[in-house]
């Protein structure tokens, strides 16, 4: 009787363990406004792309843009042997990769910049959200719509449409368009806000 009663309280304490856990990590992805900051520990080096790293804002505006003969030539994203060659965030310094482009780019000119309406569920670090179906053609989340920017579908091939977590920035350069920052890769694309459901 005695080793019963030690094995149910046993397990009556690892359950309050893990509720408590779970309740730590707040409604991100899930609650929009209610999502909780997420403490991190900087990693060290720039190699570290990724693994749960979140960066603290957005990129800045570009200074100065490219030549015109750059846009036709292919892109290099790879700055160091073991980042990805996407567009992505460097943990140690915040340093936007792939983004310095600029306003001039006409990729991503469009003829009327947020058609749909403006993104409004928050921005950057604070709301973490979890992708919950679709392509890079249209996915969603909490009633909210995108879609990927055609120049950038390569770099979100083997992103998970339906479990993938995700925070939205403001893009300073090209009106109408954001950048959806993966936490798992590290890596970004620009998308178009299609609206609420």
């Amino acid at each position: 009787m005695k080793a019963l009663a030690s094995l149910v309280g046993c397990i009556a304490i690892v359950s309050v363990s893990l509720v408590a856990q779970d309740r730590g990590r707040g409604d991100r992805g899930r609650g929009g406004s209610q999502a909780q900051p997420r403490s991190q520990a900087q990693p060290k080096g720039p190699q570290n792309v990724g693994r749960g790293y979140i960066p603290p804002r957005g990129p800045a505006p570009a200074r100065t843009p490219p030549p015109a003969q750059r846009a036709a030539q292919p892109r290099i994203l790879r700055d160091v042997p073991e980042h990805p060659e996407a567009p992505h965030v460097h943990p140690n310094n915040g340093a936007w990769i792939g983004h310095e482009i600029g306003r001039n780019d006409s990729r991503f000119r469009l003829e009327s910049p947020w058609e749909h309406g403006r993104f409004t569920l928050g921005f950057g670090p604070r709301y973490v959200f979890r992708l919950e179906g679709g392509t890079r053609e249209r996915f969603w989340f909490q009633g909210s719509y995108f879609q990927v920017a055609p120049v950038d579908y390569p770099y979100c091939a083997d992103w998970i449409w339906t479990s993938d977590d995700i925070v939205i920035y403001a893009d300073p350069d090209h009106d109408g368009w954001y950048l959806a920052y993966n936490v798992r890769f590290g890596t970004y694309v620009h998308v178009l806000y299609l609206g609420p459901s």
